[in-house]
């Protein structure tokens, strides 16, 4: 399965940022810089209460 990255629309050009990609099951994390690199994989349920704690 090909995942769709995105990166936030508060970064601008040259910025280090971390991208995400939602599957079906998962949520993947990556580095914006080292597309290619090690990458991060959470349960959506995870990625979510992560999301609360950081409002």
């Amino acid at each position: 399965m090909t995942l769709a990255w995105r990166k936030s629309s508060y970064s601008t050009a040259g910025q280090e940022c971390v991208e995400v990609a939602y599957g079906e099951r998962t949520v993947g994390l990556r580095d914006s810089k080292n597309p290619e690199g090690d990458r991060l994989a959470v349960s959506p349920r995870a990625w979510r209460s992560f999301l609360t704690r950081l409002r």
